[in-house]
């Protein structure tokens, strides 16, 4: 992992967990003592070993490898959260999927939130804490918002309560880390704001979502703009998706053969999954309407 990596994931986060008591960190070389507790510490990757009471067991292989070459060119933007264990000894605490992926990707180190085991309330304290301050951008807290969700165990509602927020505003905070890591990194750095970043989580098309970040970037809309350009990619997608259609079965391709011997003139028929349809009857003059009019009503 490049140094400019490296950077570009503490920024900010060197105050979580203000009390040195609280979380420790990994080296025990000069200056280490005097680490802040819950920075982000860079721990070698075989020091870190899974969590046996993990729920999860099934890693699609697919999407890990996607999260592993946004990882080799990007980095980790979220840092994984371990408990230490014993002399230079760590367990994962939360991150599993993202630890997996950087070993796919070759790393040797990945950055991480260091605890020890009985600190829940310390940690909530100071994460709820830090949340307050007026210098964190809006991934630093949708990344603190996350840990209180993940390790301390609050439910959404729980969580607004704690740090005096709407629902809504911690739900839309949460709904960050599901952009792309690209996306993530450009918040972080106050290239698109908050109100950009929500208008994108609206586009469910991940191409979209990034041509329109894009945008953005190129074009520099404002968020107005950007909400405009989502809607017309929404109104885009509705005009263009084909209807729920699915194959004709054998009865109803023989009706639609027997319509078109009784009609005497080419019929279309389409069904969907929710059991309705059309009838299309082609005609090429006048003469023809007349004919296939007739036949109908006799």
């Amino acid at each position: 992992m490049s140094n400019n990596k490296k950077s570009a994931l503490g920024r900010g986060l060197s105050a979580l967990l203000e009390d040195a008591g609280t979380d420790i960190t990994t080296g025990i070389d000069s200056g280490a003592a005097t680490k802040v507790a819950g920075s982000v510490s860079t721990i070698p990757i075989s020091s870190i070993e899974i969590n046996p009471f993990q729920p999860r067991t099934h890693f699609e292989q697919q999407a890990l490898e996607e999260l592993s070459a946004s990882i080799k060119s990007l980095g980790v933007i979220q840092p994984i959260t371990v408990r230490k264990m014993g002399h230079d000894k760590y367990q994962i605490i939360s991150g599993e999927r993202r630890f997996r992926a950087s070993q796919l990707a070759g790393l040797k180190e990945v950055p991480a939130f260091i605890r020890i085991a009985n600190d829940q309330s310390m940690l909530e304290m100071a994460l709820v804490e830090n949340i307050q301050r007026e210098d964190l951008d809006a991934i630093e807290i949708a990344i603190s918002y996350q840990r209180l969700v993940e390790e301390v165990k609050l439910t959404q509602e729980e969580l607004s309560e704690r740090v005096g927020k709407q629902r809504s505003t911690v739900a839309n905070y949460l709904r960050l880390l599901k952009l792309p890591p690209e996306i993530q990194l450009a918040i972080r750095d106050k290239k698109i704001s908050m109100g950009h970043a929500r208008s994108l989580i609206n586009i469910e098309d991940p191409a979209k979502q990034k041509e329109a970040f894009q945008q953005i970037l190129d074009k520099e809309l404002s968020v107005r703009e950007v909400e405009d350009v989502v809607r017309g990619l929404k109104n885009h997608v509705k005009k263009t998706l084909p209807a729920s259609a699915m194959p004709l079965s054998f009865e109803l391709q023989k009706i639609n053969e027997a319509l078109s011997v009784i009609l005497d003139a080419k019929v279309k028929l389409k069904a969907t999954r929710a059991g309705n349809g059309t009838i299309t009857i082609q005609f090429n003059s006048e003469r023809e309407l007349r004919n296939i009019i007739s036949k109908i009503e006799s």
